[in-house]
């Protein structure tokens, strides 16, 4: 029986939206509070969803314990009361946006768990603002 289970977690984290072959004035209109110069904060919230089969022995579909800590090492250690910009490595050539930021998460948590699960994670900026990776467009 292939089901979905799900996981929430949290990190709070500074970013810039900057890109340093653009104009102050162009970088402003484009990424405007983003853009501060002094960074800006956000408290992330995310869900990570996993899906795959029910395991008929255990009746788990994956151990929540497990991913509770796959979360905590990839995720929340690596994130949690950081600059992205400056002292998150996964930032260096791209822009820490949500967009990519829900990217690297699931590229991080993919890493650590088997194929035959498929993972989802939805990251909130805001209480208003999030996104969903990958897509189910």
């Amino acid at each position: 029986m292939r089901t979905t289970m799900i996981r929430k977690a949290h990190f709070n984290a500074a970013h810039r939206l900057h890109n340093t072959e653009w104009s102050d004035e162009k970088n402003k209109t484009v990424f405007g509070l983003c853009n501060s110069p002094n960074y800006h904060g956000h408290n992330y919230n995310m869900e990570v969803y996993v899906s795959g089969e029910i395991d008929p022995v255990t009746g788990y579909l994956f151990d929540l314990k497990l991913l509770k800590d796959i979360i905590k090492e990839e995720i929340e250690d690596r994130y949690d009361h950081k600059n992205l910009n400056v002292d998150v490595e996964d930032y260096k050539d791209i822009q820490p946006s949500t967009e990519n930021i829900a990217y690297m998460i699931h590229k991080l948590l993919s890493a650590r768990i088997d194929s035959k699960y498929s993972i989802r994670v939805k990251l909130w900026e805001t209480e208003r603002n999030g996104v969903e990776y990958p897509s189910r467009d």
